[in-house]
């Protein structure tokens, strides 16, 4: 049986980080590509990591390039390239430089693997994955943002520690845009099947989901000279997998929604079933009138990031 190929494209943190769960969950042969000022660098943390499989007991190939030759037909290609947040800068101030990384890898893959899924973890995500569909002309079924998985896993973090209890009895859902104006359900939130509402305050419940909102802030901080990236790393691989051994797994995701929940052409969050195909399916979920308002609030600002980026795009 053929194994999966994926290709990695941005071997910083998260990147790397990517390629290290990928493989130790033996998802596929794993290509590690990026354009740093030294060109061994992604050889190097591939080897490193292949230098691991014996001690950790995985097979996956794991090789650094620096160059699109050596992705060619990948089954998923995961885009991860650009800078980083820094202290004190929104994901829109990334807007300009990253679309232009964004759309250069794209323009790559459509040329190397025109038959691939593509996941976006760049941010400001919701534009980044507009302009990886953009350039690519990809089916929008096959182009995706990682968002929701990583949004939801710290909801799930900050309510576990809330209520002392596993991550695991902790089922959560998050729509809209990945950032401030994302929309934690709590109707769609429940503790070992308990609503959450039933164990934690309306006003506690506000203030985790409010962090819940600024977790990768909280993490830029404290971390000073760089951003979260053991957990977006690992909400990617959860997508690679449910792609790669087409799961049908129901995770929330940055999917393009026309008539869906009436956004009209637009990447936003929402709960998407992931297959083989990318997204398979949309599910519609019935929002309170609360809910909506928020959500039409949070698809709004992806409208207006998606427009600044096509005029700096444009050069207008």
């Amino acid at each position: 049986m053929r194994r999966a190929k994926i290709t990695i494209v941005g071997a910083g943190n998260v990147g790397a980080t990517c390629a290290h769960w990928c493989a130790a969950a033996e998802l596929g042969d794993i290509v590690l590509l990026d354009i740093p000022q030294t060109e061994d660098m992604p050889k190097g943390k591939a080897l490193d990591l292949m230098q691991s499989s014996p001690i950790m007991g995985f097979d996956s190939c794991v090789t650094g390039t620096t160059t699109y030759d050596c992705t060619s037909n990948s089954d998923v290609v995961v885009i991860t390239a650009g800078i980083a947040r820094k202290p004190g800068m929104s994901r829109d101030d990334l807007l300009g430089t990253n679309a232009k990384i964004v759309g250069s890898v794209a323009e790559q893959i459509k040329q190397s693997s025109p038959d691939a899924v593509v996941i976006v973890v760049s941010n400001p995500l919701d534009a980044m994955v507009q302009r990886a569909f953009q350039v690519t002309g990809f089916p929008a079924n096959r182009v995706l943002g990682q968002a929701g998985v990583l949004d939801t896993a710290r909801y799930r973090t900050f309510l576990a520690m809330e209520l002392g209890v596993s991550v695991e009895d902790i089922s959560a859902l998050l729509m809209g845009g990945h950032g401030d104006t994302m929309v934690p359900l709590p109707s769609c939130t429940s503790v070992g099947g308990i609503p959450v509402t039933q164990l934690i305050s309306q006003q506690r419940l506000e203030e985790i989901i409010d962090r819940t909102r600024k977790g990768g802030a909280e993490i830029v901080a404290l971390l000073k000279t760089g951003s979260a990236y053991y957990a977006p790393a690992a909400a990617t691989a959860q997508m690679v997998e449910a792609i790669v051994r087409d799961k049908k797994r129901m995770i929330p995701c940055a999917a393009y929604c026309d008539k869906e929940y009436g956004v009209g052409g637009y990447y936003v969050g929402v709960p998407a079933i992931l297959g083989t195909g990318g997204v398979e399916k949309i599910v519609e979920l019935q929002l309170s009138e609360k809910e909506q308002l928020a959500f039409q609030n949070s698809v709004d600002a992806v409208k207006e990031l998606v427009a600044a980026m096509d005029k700096i795009v444009s050069g207008n």
